[in-house]
């Protein structure tokens, strides 16, 4: 992370720090490999790979993917997250897959980091809804799980038309005097053992609200495919 080898013990409390910061000054953080730290595999927008013949993938991503169905993904093979946000009106690719990781800026000062990382499997407990809460609580401990919201992201499609969606988690903290207002939104995929991490932050709570519209809309989850 930043160059830096985390060892195991350290990896907590550095990444405590980060969140903090994260949601303090609206910028992007590296999700962690908890286990060893290892080269993260890039995930190009909108690339998809190719699967074990016999699994489905198309089936797959033409549901909602709620929690529950997190299990029928393909085993091992990471998610992708679309770039579709460059294209809404007043926003910009500030940075495009470094480190597989995307932002981009609104001409109303709002910023949004886009993430998938692999490597997660050591933070997999049972589904992926309880895997989602400790990855949430892995990055800051202090991260209750009733503070987190259910919500959706699109799960591939057409940005333009109806489709799918995948359920994730949500977390809007309180605002530091001063600070921007912020939200995270993830899910980490137990069976996929990838994770999706978003973070907005905006001048203020009217252009956060509008902000995590458009990500809804064109931040699309991609399913993996055969």
């Amino acid at each position: 992370m930043f160059g830096v080898e985390v060892k195991p013990r350290m990896a907590v409390v550095l990444v405590t720090g980060l969140l903090g910061a994260s949601l303090v000054g609206g910028c992007s953080i590296n999700v962690p490999d908890p286990a060893v730290p290892a080269q993260e595999v890039t995930v190009p927008a909108l690339a998809t790979p190719t699967i074990t013949p016999g699994h489905d993938a198309e089936a797959v991503a033409a549901k909602d993917l709620p929690f529950s169905a997190g299990g029928t993904l393909a085993p091992g093979v990471p998610v992708g997250i679309s770039n579709g946000l460059k294209d809404a009106p007043g926003w910009k690719l500030a940075k495009d897959d470094v480190a597989g990781g995307s932002e981009y800026l609104k001409t109303d000062g709002c910023r949004v980091a886009a993430k998938v990382s692999t490597n997660q499997s050591p933070l997999v407990r049972g589904g992926d809804r309880e895997s989602t809460i400790a990855l949430f609580t892995y990055l800051d401990p202090s991260i209750l799980p009733e503070y987190l919201k259910t919500e959706t992201l699109r799960w591939g499609g057409d940005p333009e038309q109806p489709g799918p969606v995948v359920e994730v988690l949500a977390l809007e903290p309180p605002a530091a005097p001063g600070a921007k207002v912020t939200a995270i939104i993830a899910r980490l995929f137990g069976t996929a053992g990838s994770s999706v991490y978003i973070s907005v932050a905006c001048p203020d709570a009217s252009a956060l609200a509008a902000a995590r519209a458009e990500v809804t809309r064109r931040l699309l989850v991609v399913p993996p495919s055969n």
